[in-house]
């Protein structure tokens, strides 16, 4: 019954965001991902990655409101490992400094890895195709000078 109810309310999620193109279909792992985003992310990081308004800024609690997760955050200037632990575990050192306050809670207790990582695939589609490219470049396996 919960996943009937997560796919519902995917379905629902996809279409306030508009299909994708009949060109690219999504393929089953990107599907799940963007089934667990509207039932697990899109509440605070929204429906379309745009974030919570003035992101940047301080709120009154000291907190920082949720990130976008589109081209326009910084979602992608990080590693995808890195991107896996800060989902799974929250925003906890070495991920922050000691001390730091996050509403980021932890998914791990909810989501497995495979699940983190369909969900990160999905945002990561979303991207137009220079931000892909400066990330591959960003993230490029280092080669030995031999």
């Amino acid at each position: 019954m919960k996943t009937i109810g997560l796919a519902v309310l995917a379905s629902a999620a996809l279409i306030a965001c508009g299909d994708p193109p009949v060109s690219a279909p999504m393929s089953a792992s990107l599907t799940q991902g963007a089934t667990l985003y509207a039932a697990q992310c899109a509440s605070c990081h929204g429906a379309k990655g745009e974030g919570q308004p003035d992101w940047r800024e301080r709120k009154p609690d000291g907190r920082l409101p949720a990130p976008p997760h589109d081209a326009s955050g910084h979602t992608w200037h990080h590693p995808m490992e890195m991107l896996v632990q800060m989902t799974r575990d929250g925003l906890v050192p070495p991920l922050a400094p000691e001390g730091y306050q996050s509403d980021m809670p932890a998914f791990g207790h909810i989501l497995s890895d495979d699940e983190i990582r369909a969900v990160l695939a999905y945002i990561e589609s979303q991207w137009p195709d220079e931000v892909k490219r400066m990330r591959a470049e960003r993230f490029k396996p280092q080669t030995s000078g031999r």
